[in-house]
């Protein structure tokens, strides 16, 4: 195994994720939701935090980089299009990008529509994504930014990883999207199963984190826009463009109580 992940809750709901090349024993952070979570998890490691990889610059996800940049020698690299908006940057990378962390190479992917600038990091060679707030599993994120059909091609991008890809995500959202899911897309074996085995383990009070992108494919609506019952869920013709759908869906779910 080229690296090890270890996933810590920050804040309320938010993930942490230290990702640690085992050859060049550089650690990364995927995002900087709390600086004291963070310093946390390195100190029960025994790690050293060397890099942090910035996905979007909501608070959230950027509050502990100060703290943390003043207390380790360390790169913080993020979205050129958010440059302004992420104190601390000292690489901006755009979507095709790849960053090395020692011998780990994660490629950047553009997902805008939560945040214009919006990225993520995929690590190909060990089948890793991290998707920040653009994909949830059985959801994705509000489009505070964007438009839908820039959000799709996006979502579409993230699909297009192979199924054993592994989704580390930004929030422990999954059984509040399941109840979305399960409303627009009730007849979905696999989401009925993967609803059910969340519903199991959050009342075991376990993560619902990671998730294989298979999985996500077969029942995540969002991922499905393209697909006709979800075009009919939605009230649309079975022909309606995806990025329609996609944004029906999205507005439902906006909505949904």
């Amino acid at each position: 195994m080229a690296v090890l992940v270890d996933q810590f809750l920050c804040r309320t709901d938010n993930y942490g994720y230290l990702v640690h090349d085992v050859e060049t024993r550089k650690t990364v952070a995927i995002d900087a939701p709390d600086a004291g979570a963070v310093k946390a998890a390195l100190n029960h490691r025994g790690w050293t935090l060397t890099d942090i990889l910035i996905t979007h610059h909501h608070r959230d996800h950027v509050e502990g980089v100060s703290v943390l940049k003043s207390e380790f020698k360390l790169t913080v690299t993020g979205p050129r299009l958010e440059a302004e908006k992420i104190m601390g940057l000292d690489v901006m990378v755009a979507p095709g990008d790849m960053v090395m962390v020692g011998s780990t190479a994660f490629f950047v992917v553009a997902t805008p529509g939560h945040t214009l600038g919006h990225i993520a990091y995929h690590n190909a060679g060990d089948r890793h994504l991290f998707s920040g707030d653009a994909l949830f599993s059985l959801g994705c994120g509000r489009m505070f930014e964007g438009k839908p059909g820039p959000m799709w091609e996006g979502l579409k991008q993230l699909r297009s990883l192979p199924d054993p890809t592994l989704l580390y995500c930004g929030h422990e959202y999954t059984e509040e999207n399941a109840r979305f899911a399960l409303s627009v897309d009730p007849r979905n074996a696999a989401l009925n199963i993967r609803a059910a085995e969340v519903k199991r383990m959050r009342a075991e009070g376990k993560f619902t984190i990671p998730v294989s992108l298979g999985m996500e494919k077969a029942t995540n609506p969002f991922l499905r826009s393209d697909k006709p019952e979800l075009a009919k869920a939605m009230g649309l013709p079975p022909d309606t463009d995806p990025s329609l759908v996609f944004a029906a869906l999205r507005g439902a779910k906006d909505d949904f109580r």
